[in-house]
């Protein structure tokens, strides 16, 4: 057997024994999600919209970031464009990114911004060239369905992150989470092993569990529920974060998660940040957030920890999803480390 096979056949086996040992049962089946090579000095990331438009010069910090970190560009035919609400066609935007996706030359492709549009055309992306040649897909949001259906379908890591729109047009002037949660791509690209520590919420259940991260925008996962895109969560670390979206329709969202025994089985439980409407006059959903997921929750031992900085917020740090990670939920601190 080849070295690489057999590394790549006894990684979920060591999780398993890891997992056990801490006294978890509720093991997922997969294999271990493959890791894109990460980059080096000179290679190339793609940058286009699989969703929502953005201009060329919207795009020119992310740019000029990139040189800086070592890396070269490539701007693809959709930024600048705009139909509608979208960066450019349903057909435009596919050529788009199945282009990138298809070439060997480009490692790592940054979506330019969220919005909407990627369901619209997930289903006729070939992912027969991503597969045998994997490469960092990077953003949030509405890519939370990429990250979803290449964890489900490929078993490819993606990295969870800020977008083109994100970065500041003056640097100089940014704030320094700002530029930290920027940076964070960086360093997930180049290899970095990742480790995020924050302050406890006195709501969180505390607690210590390995597992694979998965998880991205609430809304848009509960979407996918059902098809080909939808996401497994058994024995694994799921975060989730949302915007927009009033009191109870969160309460719906969780109950969807619950009765589709998403949260059954899971190892671990991170609530991002939430930007909630408020709710109309006389029409007061009577909960928070915290009490709306504790209640959910209520019958599970696993550690649940509240304002992870991930989100539609400037402390949005960038996550390697499908990478193995620990969750430590204690009273005085919460760490997030990512696993080799």
């Amino acid at each position: 057997m080849k070295r690489k096979h057999f590394i790549s056949s006894i990684i979920p086996i060591a999780a398993t024994l890891n997992a056990v040992a801490k006294g978890k049962t509720n093991i997922s089946p997969q294999v271990a999600a493959a890791i894109p090579a990460y980059l080096k000095t000179g290679d190339t990331i793609g940058i286009c919209c699989p969703a929502g438009h953005i201009t060329q010069a919207e795009i020119v910090p992310a740019l000029s970031k990139i040189k800086e970190w070592g890396f070269t560009s490539r701007v693809g035919s959709t930024v600048g464009k705009k139909d509608f609400t979208y960066g450019g066609t349903d057909d435009e935007r596919l050529a788009d990114l199945q282009q990138m996706l298809d070439d060997k030359n480009i490692k790592a492709i940054l979506f330019a911004r969220g919005g909407y549009g990627a369901v619209r055309i997930i289903d006729r992306v070939d992912f027969k060239k991503f597969k045998r040649n994997p490469k960092w897909i990077i953003g949030f949001s509405d890519a939370t369905v990429f990250h979803s259906h290449i964890n489900e379908n490929y078993r490819v890591a993606t990295i969870h992150s800020k977008m083109c729109n994100s970065f500041p047009e003056d640097w100089s002037k940014a704030e320094p989470m700002q530029k930290e949660t920027i940076e964070s791509i960086n360093r997930c690209l180049k290899g970095e092993k990742m480790k995020y520590l924050f302050t406890p919420n006195e709501k969180n259940k505390t607690g210590l569990a390995t597992g694979e991260l998965v998880g991205g925008n609430l809304k848009t996962l509960e979407t996918l529920a059902g098809s080909k895109s939808d996401i497994h969560t058994d024995g694994k670390i799921l975060f989730v974060e949302d915007t927009g979206e009033y009191l109870y329709s969160i309460d719906r969202m969780f109950w969807n998660l619950k009765r589709s025994g998403k949260l059954d089985k899971l190892n671990g439980l991170i609530i991002g940040g939430f930007k909630i409407k408020t709710d109309d006059a006389g029409e007061a959903f009577g909960k928070t957030i915290e009490e709306i997921v504790l209640e959910k929750v209520s019958e599970y031992d696993y550690p649940v920890c509240f304002d992870f900085p991930v989100g539609h917020q400037k402390n949005n740090f960038a996550l390697k999803c499908g990478v193995m990670h620990t969750l430590g939920v204690h009273l005085n601190e919460c760490r997030l480390t990512e696993e080799r």
